[in-house]
């Protein structure tokens, strides 16, 4: 499953990697704001996308309508050290198929992209 990872932090976009990679993922680019979110994903379009709210060029609410206008398809798992219940309420009414806080650990990534991905 071809997989898009978008967040303004390495250390989150180098661990999302690893952990997608282990679940079989194809990770076909990873963004560090979400200007270059929204180009890697018309470039690509992958069938995943985990997404910070928190970034650059354009927030993660933002990113998140421009990729659904593009394939409403995509599914879109947000990752955010924003903890107010609002936001994630927010994401969810935009679209996103799941939400996460930050900082996770290696079984919860896992477990909410199987969550998403309906394994």
């Amino acid at each position: 499953m071809k997989t898009l990872i978008v967040d303004d932090s390495i250390i989150m976009r180098t661990a999302l990697e690893k952990f997608g990679s282990e679940l079989g993922l194809t990770i076909v680019g990873k963004a560090a704001n979400g200007k270059q979110g929204v180009e890697m994903f018309k470039e690509h379009l992958p069938d995943l996308v985990t997404l910070d709210i928190t970034m650059p060029e354009m927030n993660g609410l933002q990113v998140l309508e421009e990729i659904l206008k593009i394939k409403p398809e995509a599914k879109v798992l947000v990752i955010t050290a924003i903890t107010e219940k609002s936001v994630a309420i927010e994401a969810l009414k935009k679209g996103a198929k799941g939400f996460l806080n930050k900082p996770f650990n290696e079984d919860s990534v896992k477990n909410a992209i199987r969550e998403v991905l309906g394994k």
